[in-house]
């Protein structure tokens, strides 16, 4: 008898207890979650990237106020979620009125509303808008493990860099490649150490190094005619655009790219904003379709 009633105690502290409990390394330290999410925000297009991954679709999104943002691949494995504003500055109102239970922040855009951050809920602060892809893989794998989906976190990676090696295997290996954001009056080069920049090295492509220390630098047209590259690839953030300008140029026709055709318009949302194991696919997909001169989908 008393053995049963010990047996009955037991058993009630552990159904008591928290069956869930991660610990991981983010960007301020130790984070320790004692219990599975169920009401995610997160406030960087990469953290729905990873979420998607897995097939965990979170509450509230800094999403720019503009669901399209985020890719169709994405938001095809996603429940609808809130919009909490823009990922420069999200609504603290927004968020708190979802009442999270997690919030994952980027270590660079977010620092400033940490603490506030930190009274609404537990906060993940990972690297998202400063990162190459090995660093966005590694932050996936952290988000895999807080959500309670390491085991499948882990699979998707492999899978991610099998599907890569695919892709790698179908491009010109050496091939120089220069990528940038056109804006009306800026053009950013993506070097080797920016996300894309370092997807499109893995893919075994030549990227410029980073110019003046600055993974992402303006360039102006002198400096694109003296870079040359084999392949020019251009997200144009606006339809006004200063690489627009530039082909009008009488210079325009010396750059090889030109020359060979191999001037290309790509999309701003999966080549530039989202980063992320879908975006980087997305990219990889894009640059064979590129090199065999078949037509890009410059839509989300």
């Amino acid at each position: 008898m008393f053995s049963l009633v010990r047996l009955c105690i037991f058993s009630l502290l552990f159904l008591a207890g928290p069956l869930f409990a991660a610990t991981v390394q983010d960007e301020r330290g130790r984070f320790t979650l004692d219990k599975t999410p169920q009401r995610i925000v997160v406030l960087e297009l990469s953290f729905v990237d990873a979420l998607a991954a897995v097939d965990v679709s979170p509450t509230g999104v800094a999403d720019d106020n503009d669901p399209s943002r985020i890719l169709a691949d994405v938001r095809a494995r996603l429940k609808p979620w809130q919009s909490v504003g823009t990922r420069a500055q999200p609504s603290l109102e927004a968020i708190s009125a979802l009442h999270p239970d997690l919030i994952v922040a980027d270590s660079s855009r977010h620092a400033g509303i940490y603490a506030a951050l930190r009274q609404i809920a537990p906060v993940l602060l990972l690297k998202s808008r400063n990162v190459t892809w090995e660093e966005n893989l590694q932050s996936a794998a952290i988000i895999g493990k807080v959500v309670g989906k390491d085991k499948e976190m882990q699979q998707r990676l492999t899978l991610h860099r099998q599907k890569m090696a695919a892709f790698s295997r179908q491009l010109p290996a050496g091939a120089s490649v220069l990528f940038g954001t056109s804006r009306e009056q800026q053009f950013n080069l993506h070097s080797t150490q920016t996300y894309t920049g370092s997807v499109l090295t893995a893919l075994g492509l030549k990227v410029p190094p980073p110019i003046g220390g600055a993974p992402m630098a303006a360039i102006n047209f002198e400096q694109l005619l003296a870079l040359n590259p084999q392949w020019l690839l251009v997200a144009h953030y606006r339809s006004e655009s200063i690489v627009k300008k530039w082909q009008q140029d009488p210079l325009w026709p010396m750059l090889q790219a030109e020359q060979k055709g191999q001037v290309a318009a790509v999309d701003s949302n999966s080549w530039a904003r989202m980063r992320g194991i879908f975006a980087a696919e997305r990219i990889a997909s894009d640059m064979v379709k590129i090199v065999h001169h078949r037509a890009v989908d410059i839509t989300p």
